[in-house]
């Protein structure tokens, strides 16, 4: 009888993780970034006329290298400029920025994933020395 028990809870234990893999598949398969949708986003914004066609040399020396940097500090980048646009007082999550503000709330939060992602992917001089 406890054999049976047994085939029972594991039947339900296999059954229970399937449904959580399948279950988080799909939320990793939406919130997937699309390298194209990226690129078409830093285009539709004009990026390049500040930042450089390359997102490496920008029109100002003190604007930042944008290819190859972390694309999860670019997603946080940019979510602190929306935050600065609703007047929230600059902190470690929250940056001022009139110019980089007005083009982050045109920003949807997977139109931040796909353009971080896609910058993330571009060729960068960006390196940790050893």
């Amino acid at each position: 009888m406890d054999m049976k028990l047994d085939m029972k809870l594991d039947k339900k234990a296999i059954a229970t993780s399937a449904l959580a893999l399948a279950g988080s598949l799909f939320a990793v398969g939406a919130q997937a970034a699309n390298l194209q949708e990226g690129q078409a986003v830093w285009e539709r914004l004009n990026c390049a006329s500040c930042h450089g066609a390359d997102a490496v040399k920008g029109v100002d020396p003190s604007y930042p290298t944008l290819a190859g940097q972390h694309a999860d500090y670019l997603e946080h980048a940019l979510t602190a400029y929306q935050r600065g646009a609703r007047g929230l007082p600059a902190s470690a999550n929250v940056r001022n920025n009139a110019i980089m503000a007005a083009f982050a709330t045109q920003l949807s939060k997977q139109d931040i994933q796909n353009v971080s992602a896609w910058l993330a992917s571009l060729p960068s001089p960006l390196s940790v020395k050893k």
